[in-house]
C-alpha cells in the first residue's frame, strides 16, 4: 500500500519544478521565499511484506542515478520487526560510463546494502560481496527482518567497491524506518515524523560565480577551518533540497529522523536556539540497553558520513528566526574541508505542510538487552585490532588494500561479545563502520567515555585510537561481511576488508 501522501512522481516534479525556477532566473538569491519541504514517498507492508521495485539509470547529465516509479526521488522503506523486505534492483546504467570512479573509469556495477540492519550477509539479503549487477542485469534482495530487530533509523545505498562513492554523490540512497520505536520512546507516540536524508549536491562543474552565489545563500563561511586545503564535493541538501524550510509551530514537538548520506561530510549539527532530546543514535533506542536513560539533551552533535540520529525537537518561539545547521568541521591537515552552511530554515508552520506522518502506536511491549556481558568484555584484551593508515595516496586496515578475492581478515565468533582496539594512524579524521552488529565506544584515546553509547558507526580522530565491545550475539549474523572507512572514497581505495561471522 503506497502512502497517501506525496507520490515519487508528484514529488520528483515538485523538485524539477524548484530547478527549473532556479534555472531560468540564473541562480538563487542568498535569500530565497521559503520552500517547503514535503515528505519523501514511503513504501509500506502489506500483509508483512514491503516490495519495492528500484532503477540504476543514467540521468540526463550523463551520471548514474536511481529511480523508484519513474521518479528520481528515493522513497522511505518502512518495515516491522518480522517482516519481509523484496526489492528487485534493476541495472539500467550505460556499460560506457562518463564518470571517474576512485580506481578509474566508472563500469556502472551497481548492488545495495542496507546498512546497520541487524540481518543476514548471505544472499538474497545484505550481501555487498557476491551480489553485484552489471549493467542490463537484475538482482532480487529478499530480506528477513528477525522478530527483534530493533526499532530505528537506517538507511541503503549502494555498494560496489570501488564505485560506491560516485555512486551515492549522485544520490543512489534513501531511509529505512523499522518500526516500533514508541516501544521504548512513549513520548514519540502521535508526533509529527519528518525523515531527513542529508546528501551532497555535486558542485565540482559549477562556475565560480556560481559558487559564490551558493556559498551566500547556504551562509558558508568566508573562512573554513580545515588546514588541508582539499574541497568536499559540494554543498549539503536536505530530501534533495538546498535550505528548504522546515514547518513547526512555536512549542510544537515534533520527531526527526535524520540521516547523514554523504559519502565523505560530516555533520556538526545544531538547531538555533534550541536542543535535540535524543531517542536513538545509529538505529539503536538509547533505551534498548539503558532504560533508565531513554533520551539524551544535546546541543550539537557530530554525526560522520552514514550517522543518523532521531530526536524530539521543540518549536522555535514565535518571531524568532532559526536554522538547522551544520558547523565547520576540521577533518585533520589531511582531510578533506567540511564546510559549515545553514541546512534548513525553521519557520512557522505553512498551510502547505500536510497531511502529516505521525509515529504509529506499536502494541507490542519493549524488550531490553543487559549491559553486564558488554562490561566484562571491556575487561578483557582486545581481541582483534583496526589499524587504520594511508600513504602516496593509498588507503590501508592493517597494512593491507582490500582486494575482493581477499579472505577473511578476522573471525567473528557468534554468540559472544568482543572488545575491539581501533586505531588512526593518519592525519585526518576515518569514521570506522562494520556491518551487521551495533558497538559501544568506551573508550577515547585511553580516556574513559562518559555515557557511552551503541552505534554502528564511530569516529576515529587522527593518531588517536578507540576501543569498543562488539556486540556478536545475533545467531542471525552468519557468513561474510565487511568492516570499513564509512568516508566511501577511502573505502573505494582499500581501507576496507572482510569478515567472517561463525
Amino acid at each position: 500500500m503506497r502512502s497517501f501522501r506525496w507520490s515519487a512522481a508528484a514529488f520528483g516534479c515538485a523538485c524539477i519544478a524548484l530547478v527549473a525556477i532556479a534555472r531560468a532566473a540564473g541562480d538563487a538569491p542568498p535569500h530565497p521565499p521559503p520552500v517547503g519541504l514535503p515528505d519523501p514517498p514511503a513504501v509500506r507492508p502489506i500483509h508483512g511484506v514491503t516490495s519495492l521495485t528500484l532503477t540504476a539509470a543514467q540521468t540526463s547529465a550523463g551520471r548514474a542515478g536511481m529511480l523508484y516509479e519513474g521518479a528520481p526521488v528515493m522513497p522511505t522503506i518502512r518495515v516491522w520487526p518480522g517482516d519481509q523486505l523484496k526489492i528487485v534492483y534493476v541495472n539500467e546504467l550505460s556499460p560506457h560510463s562518463a564518470e571517474a570512479c576512485a580506481l578509474g573509469p566508472c563500469m556502472d556495477m551497481t548492488n545495495l546494502h542496507f546498512h546497520g540492519m541487524e540481518v543476514s550477509p548471505k544472499a538474497p539479503q545484505d550481501d555487498v560481496l557476491t551480489m553485484l549487477a552489471a549493467p542490463g542485469q537484475t538482482l532480487h534482495y529478499d530480506v528477513r527482518v528477525p522478530p527483534g530487530h530493533i526499532p530505528g533509523l537506517f538507511w541503503f545505498h549502494t555498494h560496489p567497491h570501488s564505485e560506491s562513492a560516485e555512486q551515492d554523490l549522485d544520490g543512489m540512497s534513501g531511509a529505512i524506518v523499522v518500526e516500533g520505536i514508541d516501544r521504548y520512546v512513549p513520548a514519540v507516540r502521535g508526533l509529527r515524523e519528518r525523515v531527513l536524508i542529508v546528501r551532497t549536491r555535486d558542485a565540482r562543474s559549477y562556475s565560480t560565480p556560481r559558487i559564490a552565489l551558493l556559498r551566500a545563500r547556504l551562509g558558508v563561511p568566508a573562512h573554513d577551518c580545515g588546514t588541508s586545503g582539499e574541497q568536499v564535493a559540494g554543498f549539503a541538501t536536505v530530501n534533495g533540497m538546498l535550505r528548504p524550510s522546515i514547518a513547526i509551530r512555536p512549542g510544537e514537538r515534533q520527531f526527526w529522523r535524520l540521516v547523514n548520506a554523504q559519502p565523505e561530510s560530516y555533520l556538526d549539527l545544531s538547531l538555533d536556539g534550541e536542543s535535540l532530546e535524543v531517542v536513538a543514535l545509529d538505529g539503536e533506542p538509547l533505551a534498548y540497553r539503558n532504560p533508565t536513560r531513554p533520551t539524551r539533551t544535546f546541543t550539537h552533535l557530530l554525526i560522520p558520513p552514514a550517522g543518523r540520529v532521531e530526536a524530539i525537537v521543540t518549536g522555535p518561539p514565535a518571531g524568532s528566526h532559526a536554522t538547522l545547521r551544520s558547523a565547520c568541521v576540521d577533518t585533520g591537515p589531511a582531510g578533506d574541508i567540511n564546510a559549515g552552511q545553514v541546512l534548513a530554515d525553521v519557520v512557522p508552520a505553512l498551510a502547505s505542510d500536510t497531511p502529516k506522518q505521525t509515529v504509529p502506536v506499536s502494541t507490542e511491549p519493549p524488550v531490553y538487552v543487559s549491559a553486564a556481558p558488554a562490561i566484562a568484555a571491556e575487561r578483557a584484551p582486545a581481541q582483534f585490532v583496526v589499524h587504520f593508515s594511508e600513504h602516496d595516496h593509498g588507503f590501508y586496515i592493517n597494512g593491507r588494500k582490500f582486494s575482493m578475492t581477499d579472505g577473511p581478515m578476522t573471525i567473528a565468533r557468534v554468540g559472544t561479545y568482543a572488545h575491539w582496539h581501533i586505531v588512526n594512524d593518519s592525519d585526518e579524521m576515518h569514521p570506522f563502520h562494520i556491518h551487521q552488529v551495533h558497538f559501544l565506544t568506551y573508550r577515547d584515546h585511553g580516556t574513559v567515555v562518559a555515557n557511552p553509547v551503541w552505534l554502528d558507526t564511530v569516529n576515529v580522530r587522527q593518531r588517536t585510537s578507540v576501543d569498543t565491545v562488539m556486540d556478536f550475539t545475533n545467531p542471525v549474523i552468519r557468513g561474510m561481511a565487511v568492516f570499513h572507512c564509512h568516508i566511501l572514497n577511502h573505502e573505494d581505495k582499500g581501507m576496507m576488508a572482510k569478515v567472517l561471522f561463525r
